[in-house]
């Protein structure tokens, strides 16, 4: 019986974590990888790593996270926003891996057929702490401010052409229900996405500002309206299995060296799904 693993967040190029990459193995040579995003910042060690994975899994789809599209000087692919997204979704598919422009594969090996669903779907500021509720944008982002928190996707993560990445979130949104909606009732589905789809993992959050750059409240039924069977999802560095309404929700990241190494468990790169 082949398994589907998965993983994210896996920064390679950090040092240490290439080494931790390079274990990444699959027990069968039917098994299936999911990366959920953040796999580096420039594109030729996003396409290598996922490259040399490719080689060695069945199958493997690729969801980008906010790493894996920002535009820094030290890219010498210099494409901003959704024209770096579509880049890489051209890059990955000369290597036979499959995005959240691709068709859906459907995992045969269980009780019911399963739709995997690479998703990319942004954030969009809505997820506020108490204080920050109904307040304008503006002030809940100074608050992250003067609590010391804003995310590097202030800098580096451009939505061009869309007006902002609130919008840039609305179109993923809109473009995700519609092939979600899509898919036969009769199958259960895998979601496989960066940022959480649900708020309840962010609870453990040093900051709890932070959430503003986790999610969407608009996404926070999905894993009941599409029938999941386990939501699958990075980003949080917190790599660990949750519930929410009876549905498995799994963080998967390995994440930085300097926290891996603080667990008693060490670095996991790999995480079984099914």
């Amino acid at each position: 019986m082949p398994s589907l693993f998965a993983t994210s967040d896996l920064h390679v190029t950090h040092r240490g974590n290439p080494e931790i990459v390079e274990t990444i193995r699959p027990e069968s040579p039917d098994d299936w990888l999911l990366v959920a995003g953040d796999v580096a910042d420039q594109v030729g060690s996003i396409v290598d790593t996922l490259a040399m994975l490719r080689e060695r899994f069945a199958k493997l789809a690729w969801v980008p996270g906010n790493h894996d599209l920002w535009t820094t000087g030290r890219d010498t692919v210099a494409l901003r926003g959704q024209d770096r997204y579509l880049h890489l979704v051209d890059r990955c598919r000369e290597i036979d891996v499959l995005t959240p422009e691709d068709p859906y594969p459907v995992w045969e090996h269980g009780e019911r057929p399963l739709t995997v669903a690479p998703l990319f779907v942004l954030y969009d500021y809505s997820w506020r702490t108490p204080e920050a509720e109904d307040a304008p944008l503006a002030q809940a982002l100074a608050q992250a401010r003067e609590a010391g928190v804003v995310c590097t996707d202030e800098y580096f993560l451009h939505p061009d052409p869309h007006p902002s990445r609130q919008d840039w979130c609305a179109q993923r949104l809109k473009y995700s229900e519609e092939r979600l909606a899509a898919i036969p009732e009769d199958h259960g589905t895998i979601l496989l996405s960066h940022w959480p789809l649900h708020r309840h993992p962010t609870a453990p959050l040093y900051w709890p500002e932070f959430a503003l750059w986790c999610g969407t409240t608009r996404t926070e039924d999905w894993h009941v309206r599409y029938r999941a069977e386990a939501a699958v999802f990075g980003h949080l560095h917190i790599p660990r299995t949750t519930y929410a309404d009876g549905v498995r929700f799994e963080e998967v990241s390995l994440g930085y060296p300097r926290e891996w190494r603080k667990r008693a468990r060490g670095p996991v790169a790999l995480r079984r799904i099914l």
